[in-house]
């Protein structure tokens, strides 16, 4: 057994050392090599070892393990070969294969790596591994690079965490980290969670800035809080660009910036900027402006439209819809309404109310018109329906203009229109419908007996004669 000091510097560094952004060489002390060697290469010495390397780092925690051990003189650069496990306060890495490069402080780890970042619990999986280790004078931060599709379980625990949180599962062909706190993608680049995913050609996550973004045809899809009731809930999301803002390890509001459109269970929206604001993993509320491309909302029986829109729904349950800017509405009783009785508001702003109500077929829960409020230079074009009038030929139309108009819903239908100043307008009630009297025949009835026809004149009597032919 070779037992001695190998002073030479190792990608592992001080725990306090790195939370300072400094470091200094590892000293490794040799614990267990049951076969060693050593040859001179000119004025250096190369170092050889089998059977089982077990060494630590002397003065701290740090441990090493490895089937063989190679360190070359002249390149400055350890090798590990077979079964590597390296332990760490910060940092825990396995590997079939690893090179540590002392004039760089660089590592590289090859073949079934593994490598747990301790202080937030990041697992990255992968084939290789490049690392740069905290050095004084070198690097103030520690940097890792892997290609070829790793995936990474992405956390940002805290040691005051009682619990352990679910995991960013983030995929792509190249990923970079910086810190504990950055991180980029490139490459077909995934991230799947229970309540949240996304798909895009590269990605960015600052969480010190609390800033995220997605490039590259880039879709967000929410999916609601497994486990409950909200996990049925959820939207999807995508534009030319998309925004993530972060907070305490949460994903805290999505914004499409470009050819916005989100949909939902029961509606769609097409902007040129949306903003959707996320709070216990459920969409809470929805912003949505722009020149090019008008927000405009879009549901089985409702539509808005407006130069910009603001739609509350805490717990993704709609309440309200506040629309500015040359806001235009419509509204059906239910999906048979034809398009010539569909009923529709304009005004410079307007504010839609929603109740919760139940479906009556399906059961499911979904929400309802209750109040529609125009203001500024407001008009509305409405039906109203009266159910126990069977003799009419169709719905009463009513046309309003005022400074302010307020529609009152009795769950499908129109209650009341309220219009307030400067209040003018037209109500045409339909014709009664005109029932046929059985005993009346129509022209074309062949039973009905002819008209005699009317008796010819007799031609005028003949004028006297001259008196000259009189014999």
């Amino acid at each position: 057994m070779l037992s001695a000091i190998l002073a030479t510097a190792l990608v592992l560094q001080v725990p306090v050392d790195t939370a300072r952004g400094s470091g200094r060489p590892c000293q490794v002390a040799i614990d267990n090599m049951p076969r060693a060697t050593q040859m001179l290469s000119g004025p250096d010495t190369n170092y050889f070892g089998a059977g089982g390397v077990r060494a630590h780092c002397l003065g701290t925690g740090t441990t090493i393990a490895a089937d063989s051990f190679a360190h070359y003189g002249a390149f400055r650069r350890m090798d590990l070969v077979g079964h590597v496990a390296i332990r760490d306060t910060g940092l825990a890495l396995d590997a079939n294969f690893v090179s540590y490069f002392l004039r760089d402080e660089r590592l590289e780890a090859h073949n079934n790596v593994v490598a747990v970042n301790r202080r937030t619990g990041t697992v990255l999986r992968g084939p290789n591994l490049k690392y740069w280790r905290v050095a004084q004078g070198v690097r103030d931060t520690v940097e890792m690079y892997a290609t070829q599709r790793p995936t990474v379980e992405y956390r940002q625990s805290t040691p005051s965490d009682s619990a352990q949180q679910e995991p960013y599962i983030i995929v792509g062909d190249r990923l970079r980290f910086k810190g504990d706190d950055r991180m980029w993608a490139g490459g077909k680049v995934t991230i799947d969670r229970s309540d949240f995913a996304s798909r895009s050609d590269s990605m960015q996550l600052d969480q010190i800035a609390g800033f995220g973004v997605l490039v590259g045809k880039p879709s967000v899809e929410g999916r609601g809080r497994a486990g409950t009731g909200d996990s049925g809930k959820g939207y999807t999301l995508v534009g030319t660009r998309i925004e993530l803002t972060l907070a305490d390890r949460e994903i805290r509001a999505v914004k499409a910036l470009g050819r916005g459109k989100a949909t939902g269970s029961d509606w769609t929206l097409t902007a040129d900027t949306i903003d959707l604001h996320v709070a216990d993993r459920v969409l809470q509320q929805t912003f949505a402006w722009g020149d090019m491309a008008r927000p405009h909302a879009i549901s089985a029986l409702y539509t808005i439209q407006s130069d910009s829109l603001a739609i509350d729904s805490p717990g993704e349950v709609l309440t309200e819809s506040r629309a500015f800017g040359k806001a235009f509405a419509t509204a059906k009783r239910d999906s048979t309404t034809p398009a010539n009785q569909t009923d529709w508001v304009t005004g410079d702003s307007i504010t839609l109310r929603f109740v919760q109500d139940s479906d009556s077929v399906t059961k499911r829960p979904h929400s309802r018109l209750s109040e529609l409020l125009a203001r500024g230079s407001a008009r509305a074009l409405t039906h109203h329906q009266d159910k126990t009038e069977t003799t009419r030929l169709g719905p009463a139309i009513n046309y309003s203009r005022g400074q302010q108009i307020t529609l009152t819903m009795l769950r499908d239908r129109i209650d009341h229109v309220f219009v307030i100043g400067k209040a003018d307008g037209v109500h045409l009630e339909p014709r009664p419908a005109v029932e046929a009297d059985s005993l009346k025949r129509a022209p074309s009835d062949t039973t009905r007996p002819a008209r005699p026809a009317a008796p010819r004149s007799a031609p005028p009597p003949l004028p006297p004669p001259p008196p000259s032919a009189v014999p």
